[in-house]
């Protein structure tokens, strides 16, 4: 898991900083592809990025990432069966949770970014798909390619992200184990502690990186 996390963060702010007035007549891989570069160049240039300035990190994601995330089927996809038990109240929670819990992740990716590069493999969708996957390397100054690659279905706003793949590890599956573990354990009210503590105290470690500065 460990490993999963640090490779992801060098990889999923590809997703950010896009104008989103294009999203709606974008075909996924030109989505993507758009999005790839424009954090690259960004993430790149901006010096308040690269200082670490985490209030400005948090904006930008805010504003540019959670647009294209499709985080109500993400979180009921990693829930699993567990989903339909949930409550109303329960699954707002667990996506409002994980949610902030991706949130972190971007954030905390988007100020490594330094010399990486994207490349994509040829795109095998068809014009009528509604749901497709578009597979991309990310290319270091060091160390081999990363295997980057994305799930999306279309939705009336264009197309939205519901899962990404590091190095042959989707990540819905890799929090479907754990979070599967915690409500075996202590139940769906568990899980969504867990997420709250682990939340509370990445917001307590930016918030010490900030004030560090």
């Amino acid at each position: 898991m460990k490993l999963f996390n640090k490779i992801l963060l060098c990889v999923l702010a590809s997703l950010s900083f896009a104008v989103s007035s294009f999203a709606a007549d974008e075909a996924p891989d030109q989505l993507i592809k758009r999005l790839s570069q424009e954090i690259l160049d960004i993430a790149k240039t901006d010096k308040d990025i690269q200082s670490g300035n985490q209030k400005r990190v948090f904006e930008l994601v805010e504003a540019k990432v959670l647009p294209y995330i499709d985080f109500t089927r993400m979180t009921s996809l990693a829930a699993g069966k567990n989903w339909r038990d949930a409550t109303p109240e329960q699954q707002k929670q667990l996506i409002n949770e994980f949610r902030t819990l991706l949130v972190h992740t971007y954030s905390g990716a988007i100020s490594q970014i330094k010399d990486q590069k994207v490349e994509f493999k040829p795109f095998r969708g068809a014009p009528d798909d509604t749901e497709v996957e578009v597979k991309s390397q990310v290319i270091q100054a060091r160390g081999e390619p990363l295997q980057l690659s994305y799930r999306l279905e279309k939705s009336a706003t264009g197309w939205k992200i519901y899962d990404i793949n590091v190095l042959g590890a989707w990540l819905v599956e890799t929090y479907k184990g754990s979070f599967a573990a915690e409500v075996t354990k202590s139940g769906i009210d568990g899980l969504i502690k867990i997420l709250v503590e682990k939340n509370k105290k990445l917001a307590t470690a930016s918030a010490s990186k900030t004030a560090a500065k």
